[in-house]
């Protein structure tokens, strides 16, 4: 603590101290940091579990599987064959009520529209079918 004392022999007795005392500052910021390191802990808790890891498998090819192809421009292809969508539609239909019911692997083309592939997923989902997967090209340098 800082104390000024002056000449008894001063006239003014009332003399003004331009420094700050700083002991009150440092008291509440001590107290403050002090309950931000007790609080942290706290706040941080989470629920503890275990993420799933990327993976990339290689499809099972069965013979029940349904392939459908998009082509860049847009064509709907069912195996090897041109198909329209509400002939796609009508043979997912057919394909659904199956016990087990088939996987439908979907192949579109890098340069393809979303809206097309879109319309085959839409496809999948009117007729019930469970299991849509999308077929893709691992990454170049991209080891299994």
């Amino acid at each position: 603590m800082a104390m000024n004392v002056g000449a008894a022999d001063d006239g003014d007795e009332d003399q003004m101290n331009a420094s700050i005392n700083t002991t009150p500052l440092v008291d509440v910021m001590l107290v403050l940091l002090i309950i931000f390191l007790i609080t942290i802990p706290v706040v941080n808790q989470s629920i503890e579990m275990k993420l799933p890891q990327e993976r990339n498998l290689p499809t099972q090819t069965k013979p029940e599987n349904i392939s459908i192809s998009v082509n860049k421009d847009g064509e709907v292809f069912l195996g090897m064959r041109p198909i329209t969508f509400d002939a796609l539609l009508d043979h997912l239909k057919t394909e659904s009520v199956k016990v087990p019911q088939p996987e439908v692997h979907i192949r579109g083309d890098q340069k393809a529209r979303y809206e097309s592939v879109g319309r085959v997923v839409v496809a999948c989902q009117r007729a019930g079918i469970a299991k849509v997967g999308f077929i893709t090209e691992p990454a170049p340098g991209v080891q299994q």
